[in-house]
């Protein structure tokens, strides 16, 4: 067996604080990974952090862009077991997603019609949670998540039955509190 890992989290943005308004859940970003210390973190995103567009397919990193411009960014962590094809059909899949990144885009609509809960799949368009919920679908891991992956949410990624929460707090010190566990363990 193998590990991927999906990270949920709140950041500060402007617009993630007016998304959370209407959503009421603590988290409104998801990304995944195939490390377990998430320095490669995949999703759909701004590409520049001052500016929520354009957004498109965007490798993330603690600390750096996005993810850099706060001190606090409460998250989960979450480890999902997956066979080793799994894992290499993920990774076939972030690879795509990498070399025609170009061919896509955020998925404004998307937004609105997952808060009317109108599911619609938009050719080459997502937003984080249906990027993540398709490549998941691509890769034959099963999420056990019982709506279309077009009205996919960060929430819905907190409650995957087979996932195990490995991590709380702040997205930052991440990194600090698996050395202590790997520490702890050694």
């Amino acid at each position: 067996m193998s590990s991927i890992y999906i990270s949920v989290c709140q950041t500060q943005t402007n617009v993630a604080r007016f998304i959370k308004l209407f959503t009421r859940k603590p988290y409104n970003h998801v990304s995944v990974s195939t490390c377990p210390k998430l320095s490669e973190m995949y999703s759909f995103c701004r590409n520049k952090p001052g500016k929520p567009l354009p957004a498109t397919f965007n490798a993330e990193e603690i600390g750096k862009g996005t993810l850099g411009k706060f001190s606090n960014i409460p998250c989960e962590i979450y480890r999902l077991e997956v066979t080793e094809k799994q894992k290499k059909l993920l990774s076939e899949q972030l690879e795509y997603f990498k070399r025609n990144r170009d061919s896509y885009s955020y998925n404004c609509i998307g937004l609105a019609l997952i808060f009317f809960h109108i599911a619609k799949d938009r050719k080459n368009k997502f937003v984080c949670s249906q990027f993540v919920g398709h490549i998941m679908e691509e890769a034959q891991i099963n999420l056990d998540i019982s709506k279309p992956v077009s009205l996919y949410t960060p929430e819905d990624f907190r409650h995957i039955k087979s996932a195990e929460l490995i991590y709380k707090g702040d997205l930052n010190q991440f990194n600090n509190s698996i050395s202590q566990m790997c520490n702890l363990s050694a």
